[in-house]
């Protein structure tokens, strides 16, 4: 557990991140990183929560399945979070969504540092994606108006060996072969997905296994 020690993680929040380096690797065909100069008015904003917590020795992160009435990416593997409200701070957001989504309270949560921020072209939304700890595995609570399921992803199992495939969507943009993450049935891909990979580069490079369909 020495390389998902909350100590450790958050010196190496405090380091260069990776940023579009790790984005990259995870992000869907035909979409872009960067803003563009006729998109800046339409720029929206939000945050998320990569929640860490040992449980069954190892450490697990909360993931959800989001609602398919939900506005935004409805259906989709996300990490609690959601629009940052005004006169809010990103990280107070990723505290009260993460309240309000899947009932961990902001006490119980030792924020240990920022990952990149990552522009989502499809939706138009820069994500603040910030990591946090609890020191034992909470009572969730899901809010069944915004998300489907609750998902206990065993990230530290799944640094050791990282297994990237490939599917076709149907999204926003048209049919996409997408890089994904599989994981009990479920399809991690887009945001999600790159967010995951930049914390996972961060720690270390993995046992990657060959990209399959």
């Amino acid at each position: 557990m020495h390389n998902f020690s909350p100590e450790h993680i958050a010196r190496l929040l405090k380091n260069d991140l990776p940023g579009k380096r790790s984005h990259l690797k995870m992000m869907p065909p035909g979409r872009e990183l960067t803003v563009r100069h006729q998109d800046m008015d339409l720029l929206k904003y939000s945050s998320v929560l990569l929640l860490l917590f040992p449980w069954k020795d190892e450490i697990y992160t909360c993931l959800t399945k989001r609602a398919a009435a939900m506005k935004n990416h409805p259906g989709q593997i996300s990490l609690p979070g959601g629009r940052i409200e005004e006169g809010e701070s990103p990280e107070v957001t990723a505290l009260r969504e993460t309240r309000e989504e899947v009932g961990v309270s902001p006490l119980d949560v030792r924020l240990l540092g920022r990952l990149s921020e990552l522009y989502v072209q499809v939706s138009r939304f820069t994500i603040f994606p910030y990591v946090g700890w609890l020191d034992k595995k909470p009572d969730f609570v899901l809010n069944e108006a915004e998300a489907e399921k609750l998902i206990l992803f065993p990230i530290q199992q799944f640094h050791r060996q990282r297994e990237v495939r490939i599917t076709r969507l149907d999204t926003f943009s048209g049919p996409l072969d997408v890089p994904y993450y599989p994981f009990d049935g479920e399809v991690i891909w887009g945001a999600t997905a790159m967010i995951l990979t930049e914390f996972l580069d961060l720690l270390g490079q993995p046992r990657l296994v060959p990209t399959s369909r």
